[in-house]
């Protein structure tokens, strides 16, 4: 359902007038600056004027200027610019137009039958008090002249009153009866900026809100707070960013292995500072919901509120620490059961084969199952199909019609039942009173594991967002495009750019087309497609043979490459907004490919890996744009 199908051309522009500030305040604007400008809704000089402004605060002045211009010389074609800006790849990317696009779909935003007129009140004011200033100034002169005339007659009288008026005008003088004063002067006093006993805690400095100094051996750096959280580099040293095990080893602590005691402000590790919730561990698995932002961002609250929060939550803190490490003795104790097992198998068949992950199938559908979420068959989410998590009945039950069906043999590995693996102990079955996480029936921890605990793209734990339609779990960095913390605080639901292509490409490309039509296609209008192509190449590239500069770490790379190009910096220009068409784009990524190729001509495991990369993205590209012709040649990409 569209909204703007039911909505009249008034109703639309009196929308648009109160969301103009909203959309002006866009963080990178320019993919909407673009679409503005293929459907004529800016002027060219404005746009290059803007598309240049560096500065945010004049980018938000000048967008809010174009906003106005639409509203000034377009109010007839209102509905072609919502059409416009509510595509799926600015949707996407901007929060903001889709909080606006909700308002309207779920009523929230009000139609006032009439707003407010724009009345220059103060312009108004300030012409009046001109006005009346300059017909005072036209009295006083008058009055000055008649003055002058009038002296000229009879000048006792008007000098006398002169004189008077000029003795009351006069400044005193110190000679007469009032005495003088003299100003205290206010002498500089220098004092400790700690009260007495008050420890120098830089750390609850308002200056350090966002970062602090911090040392590891004889590396100095600065961490930022809010990076912290989200696993990715966040401590600069003179233009040089580490991730906190990345400056461990920079500062000659690599033996430790443990960042969190190696780095220090001020003296205190960062481990303590964790502990006492200065800072934000990234070692969590954070949910879309207002309860992990506000564990996200610690910082915004108040002194008094995080201490008078602390001592109420220090019970249930012990509590929940006595049961994480009762959970951990009973895991511990099934994982050595398990492992003893193993190495008392005979090794025969499959009993004496140590794994994590058994590929299981019921019938006609596939899944993995992971020992380390095994509970039970009712308990633990531990079979992963492309849908979601499943307990080995779910599984069982969504491929047989029976209501009690046996999971334990209907479940097959490797051509055998899953009672195999649990004779042999392999899969530990909990028992009923069991209180681990996974054995847990409140609906909070069931739907904790309804996603991944690693990130689909680099396989890493740390704080995630979940998506709401699959399985798949990301950092905020690692998805395409970038999630922004703006988007963790709100109730609606947060799909994957995974999910959203397959939703949305049945009506996307009602019809096929052919690979030169593709190619000829507007980058503004498959960024989505683009993504998702990119996120599938990060995802296959264990080896991360194409991610990063390999000018860097690669020796000789530029004697042999004279174009040198790498997803990371393919990432970076469409994101800048460097390609027009998808031909500029798939030229790039092809580029990567036969770069490959020729530098590993003499390793064949490398040159292997860069060709199953190159027909994943042929494949993935023709599903996607649904070519119906077979891929030209290479060269006719480049």
């Amino acid at each position: 359902m569209d909204p703007l199908d039911f909505l009249t051309d008034k109703q639309l522009l009196q929308f648009f007038r109160c969301s103009m500030t909203q959309m002006s305040c866009m963080e990178q604007p320019h993919t909407f600056l673009n679409q503005l400008r293929d459907h004529h809704f800016i002027p060219e000089k404005m746009y290059k004027k803007l598309i240049r402004c560096r500065s945010k605060e004049l980018r938000e002045k000048g967008v809010y200027q174009v906003l106005d211009w639409v509203e000034a010389e377009r109010p007839d074609s209102i509905k072609v610019f919502w059409n416009c800006v509510f595509r799926d790849h600015l949707l996407l990317q901007y929060p903001t137009l889709r909080l606006l696009r909700n308002s309207l779909l779920d009523g929230s935003f009000t139609f006032y039958e009439k707003l407010p007129e724009k009345v220059e009140k103060e312009e108004e004011e300030e012409d009046r008090k001109k006005k009346a200033s300059a017909d005072g100034e036209e009295e006083e002169e008058e009055e000055e002249e008649e003055e002058e005339e009038e002296e000229k007659k009879t000048g006792r009288k008007k000098s006398k009153k002169r004189s008077e008026s000029a003795e009351k005008g006069k400044p005193s003088t110190p000679t007469q009866s009032t005495p003088s004063q003299k100003k205290k002067v206010q002498r500089v006093k220098y004092c400790s900026p700690f009260c007495k006993g008050e420890k120098s805690d830089i750390w609850n400095w308002p200056i350090y809100k966002t970062q602090l100094p911090v040392t590891c051996g004889d590396k100095e750096g600065m961490l930022f707070r809010n990076k912290l959280a989200t696993v990715e580099r966040c401590i600069v040293v003179q233009d040089r960013w580490f991730t906190p095990s990345g400056f461990e080893e920079f500062g000659g602590k690599k033996s430790r292995k443990n960042w969190k005691y190696s780095i220090h402000c001020r003296g205190t590790t960062l481990g303590e500072l964790i502990q006492e919730g200065h800072l934000t561990s990234p070692d969590f698995k954070r949910r879309k919901s207002a309860q992990a932002k506000r564990a996200l961002f610690p910082f915004n609250q108040s002194a008094g509120s995080s201490t008078e929060s602390e001592e109420v939550d220090d019970d249930e803190e012990e509590e929940e620490e006595e049961e994480e490490a009762e959970q951990e003795r009973e895991e511990r104790e099934r994982r050595d059961q398990a492992n003893t097992a193993e190495e008392s198998s005979t090794g025969g068949n499959h009993c004496g084969v140590k794994k994590t992950v058994f590929k299981v199938t019921c019938g006609a559908i596939n899944g993995m199952l992971h020992n380390d979420r095994f509970a039970s068959g009712s308990c633990g989410k531990s079979i992963r199909t492309e849908l979601c998590w499943m307990t080995p009945v779910e599984f069982v039950t969504r491929e047989s019609a029976l209501e009690d069906p046996s999971w334990k043999k209907d479940i097959q590995w490797d051509g055998k039942p899953l009672s195999v693996l649990i004779e042999s102990k392999i899969l530990v079955i909990h028992s009923l009173l069991c209180k681990c996480k996974l054995c847990s029936s409140t609906a909070k921890d069931r739907h904790d594991h309804d996603n991944d605990d690693d990130c689909f793209i680099c396989r890493s734990q740390g704080s995630l967002i979940c998506c709401d339609k699959c399985p798949r779990s990301f950092h905020q960095r690692c998805h395409l495009p970038n999630v922004d913390d703006a988007i963790l605080g709100d109730d609606c639901p947060w799909m994957c750019t995974f999910c959203v292509l397959r939703t949305s490409q049945p009506w996307r490309y009602p019809k096929q087309m052919t690979y030169q039509e593709a190619l000829a296609c507007r980058i503004s209008d498959h960024l989505l497609e683009c993504q998702y192509l990119l996120l599938c190449l990060y995802q296959a590239d264990e080896e991360h043979i194409a991610v990063a500069d390999p000018c860097i770490n690669v020796r000789n790379y530029t004697s042999v490459i004279k174009t040198p190009i790498w997803l990371d910096r393919v990432v970076e220009k469409l994101q800048q907004n460097l390609y027009q068409t998808v031909q500029h784009f798939v030229s790039d990524v092809w580029l990567i490919f036969t770069n490959c190729a020729t530098f590993n001509r003499d390793n064949a495991e490398l040159r292997g890996m860069g060709e199953r990369l190159k027909d994943l993205f042929e494949r993935e590209f023709k599903s996607t744009f649904s070519i119906q012709l077979q891929h030209p040649t290479a060269s006719n990409c480049q």
